[in-house]
C-alpha cells in the first residue's frame, strides 16, 4: 500500500469533537445524478471545511484567522461557485475522512495526498500541488542524513507526525514504525530534534522549511528536498480537496474553477505566501493518482 502525505490511510481513526457550532449539517441524502450539495451550500451561503491544524496546509493563525494553502484556494473557488462564506472545522488529520463521510463537514481542505486507498473512500479534486520530502536535523547535520536510507544505515532516531506518509516511506527503507517517535505535528518534531530526543524529523519540504524558519531555530535546520521512494519507484505526493463519493457535481464544479486558477497563474500567486513555488505546481489529475 503506497503512503500518502503526512498521512497514511485515514480510515480507522476515531472522530474528535468538532467545532461546528452554529452551523447545521448539510445532508448529502438523496444524492442522485451527482448529488445536490452544491445547491444546498448556495442556499445556505456557507461551506464547512475540514482542516487538521497543519501549517502551511490549513490552520488557525495567531490572530485567530482561518488560513493556509488549501483554505485560501477554497475561499476563492467557493465564492465563485456562489458560496460566499467558509467555516473551519478543526480535527485531527486521521479524522478528516471519517468526519467527511459522517457529514461533520462538507469538504476536506487540508492538502490531503491523493492515493488509491483514499480514493476508495472519497472522491478528490485534481491536485493543487505536488511535494517532495525534507528533514529537520541538528545544525550542521552531524549524522549527514539526506534520505530514509541514510536514517536506516546510520541507525538514527527518526521522528515524524501522526498518520504522516513519511511513516510508510521510512518503513519501505527498512525502519520499523515501533522504532519511530510519532509526534502530533511539525513543531513537536522541531522541539524533539532541538532537545536531542530525535536525530531527524521527516515531513514535507514546505512544512519542514516553514517551521524552522518561523521558529528561527538556532539548534536545528532543514535539509534540501528529496524524492521519497516506495518499492524502488518515486512516490508522487500530490494533494487536493476531498468530497463525499456521491457529490460529483460539486467536485466537478470545483475542478473547473481550480483549472482556471492554474491556467491564469492565480493559483501560484495565492499559495506562494505559504512557501509554495513553481516547483510545487502540477498538471497531474486525480484519476492518475487514484489508479
Amino acid at each position: 500500500m503506497g503512503p500518502s502525505r503526512r498521512a497514511l490511510l485515514a480510515g480507522g481513526a476515531a472522530l474528535g469533537l468538532l467545532g461546528a457550532a452554529g452551523c447545521s449539517r448539510v445532508s448529502g441524502s438523496g444524492a442522485k445524478d451527482g448529488g445536490n450539495l452544491l445547491e444546498r451550500l448556495r442556499s445556505q451561503g456557507t461551506v464547512r471545511l475540514g482542516i487538521a491544524g497543519e501549517i502551511p496546509f490549513g490552520y488557525i493563525d495567531e490572530n485567530g484567522e482561518f488560513t493556509g494553502e488549501a483554505p485560501e484556494i477554497a475561499k476563492i473557488i467557493f465564492k465563485r461557485l456562489g458560496v460566499p462564506k467558509v467555516q473551519p472545522v478543526p480535527t485531527e488529520f486521521g479524522s478528516l475522512i471519517p468526519g467527511l463521510r459522517s457529514q461533520q463537514f462538507d469538504v476536506v481542505s487540508a492538502g490531503m495526498y491523493i492515493n488509491p486507498e483514499r480514493c476508495a473512500q472519497v472522491i478528490f479534486s485534481d491536485p493543487d500541488y505536488r511535494m517532495r520530502d525534507a528533514f529537520i536535523v541538528r545544525k550542521g547535520n552531524p549524522k549527514n542524513l539526506h534520505n530514509y536510507e541514510d536514517i536506516f544505515k546510520k541507525k538514527a532516531k527518526m521522528a515524524t507526525g501522526t498518520a504522516y506518509a513519511e511513516i510508510g516511506y521510512a518503513e519501505d527503507a527498512g525502519i520499523k514504525q515501533s522504532d519511530m517517535l510519532i509526534l502530533p505535528d511539525q513543531l513537536a518534531g522541531l522541539l524533539a530534534v532541538e532537545q536531542g530526543r530525535a536525530d531527524v524529523f521527516a515531513g514535507t519540504t514546505v512544512t519542514v522549511h516553514n517551521v524552522v524558519k518561523q521558529r528561527n531555530s538556532q539548534r536545528a535546520e532543514a535539509t534540501e528536498p528529496f524524492q521519497a521512494y516506495v518499492d524502488g519507484k518515486p512516490d508522487i505526493g500530490a494533494g487536493g480537496f476531498a468530497f463525499r463519493p456521491e457529490e460529483t457535481k460539486l467536485r466537478d464544479a470545483f475542478n473547473v474553477e481550480l483549472h482556471k486558477m492554474k491556467k491564469s497563474g492565480e493559483l501560484l500567486r495565492v499559495v506562494r505566501p505559504f512557501g509554495f513555488t513553481k516547483e510545487e505546481m502540477t498538471d497531474l489529475t486525480a484519476k492518475e493518482l487514484c489508479s
